[in-house]
This record gives C-alpha cells, structure tokens and sequence, in this order.
C-alpha cells in the first residue's frame, strides 16, 4: 500500500512539474486609464520621481516605506529605491527612457520578496482634452515564477495595483488648477 502511494504522489509531482514547465515564461501586465489633463501634465508627474508617492499605489499600502531618490529627480537616470514591509517588498527603479509627453520607460528591480528583473513603461496618448495613460509591466519568470503563477494571478494582483495608482493620478491631476 505504501509502494502505490508513493507511485501516485511522484506521478503527482510529476505531472505537476511537467504542467509548470509547459507555462509561458514572458508576461505582461497592462492598465489603461483616461485622465482629464494634457499628456505634458501627465508626463510631468510620472516623469519625476518626487511626485510619485503623492500617487504611488505601494505608497498608501506602506505609509512607513522607506525611499530614497539618487540621480536627478525626473528624466533618464533618476532612480527610486524602496525598502518597505512585506506587501511592498524592495527594490528600486530607473528611469531608462523619457520622451516628453509620450513615453516613460523603467527597469525595475525586485529584491524582496522574489528577486526579479521586469520592464515597466507609461505611454501617453492625447485624446482632445485628455490623455489615455496605458502603464504596463513586462518580463520573463524563472520556473519558481511559473509554479507560483499556477496558484496566483499576477494580472489580476499586480493589475489591481495599476488600477489604484492610475485612479489616483487622475484625481491628483484633475484637481490641480488649470
């Protein structure tokens, strides 16, 4: 009996193993939201790292969250480096491309609670009186990823937090005078 149970929960581990290997490795995460500002206003408030903690979603979750600023503060090689509790994790992010009223890339930097290397940029996009922002992330996982992937949606987790920060950089926006 013994024998057959061990037979089963390796071809369990197995098939499991085989499943999470099958799972793409290359993931991306995108949120879109219409804000009722012009793309330079926009730009400017993602586009400098001193403004991000007036809209930063990780910001609210971790009031007590460490930061610290190196480089210049806005542009292509500002850096941002967090150190926060375990919803917030640490890590840092640099600004990597900066195109006026159009594009902020970053490379991101997990420490904790998983090291991981992903890329996140905002586009924007003007629309009359408006801008559509799209914010987006993208990498690669490692299986580890993929097996804890199995078990969590990461769309729908780090999606959510996109939402939140997109939210409030409309408000902050659209409540600054004209």
């Amino acid at each position: 009996m013994l024998k057959k149970i061990l037979i089963a929960l390796v071809v369990v581990v197995a098939a499991f193993l085989g499943f999470v290997a099958t799972r793409p490795a290359d993931y991306k995460i995108t949120r879109t939201a219409t804000i009722s500002a012009p793309p330079a206003a926009v730009f400017a408030r993602v586009n400098d790292l001193t403004q991000w903690e007036a809209w930063s979603p990780w910001a609210k979750i971790d009031p007590a969250m460490k930061s610290t600023l190196e480089g210049p503060p806005a542009g292509v090689g500002a850096i941002y480096r967090w150190v926060g509790n375990s919803d917030v994790g640490e890590g840092s992010m640099t600004i990597t491309e900066s195109r006026p009223s159009e594009l902020v890339r970053f490379r991101l930097e997990f420490l904790k609670p998983m090291a991981a290397t992903s890329a996140a940029e905002f586009k924007f996009q003007p629309g009359g009186e408006q801008t559509v922002v799209t914010w987006s992330m993208t990498g690669k996982n490692g299986f580890l990823e993929k097996a804890f992937c199995v078990f969590v949606d990461m769309d729908k987790m780090v999606g959510a937090d996109f939402e939140k920060g997109l939210a409030q950089l409309k408000a902050l926006l659209e409540a600054a005078p004209k």
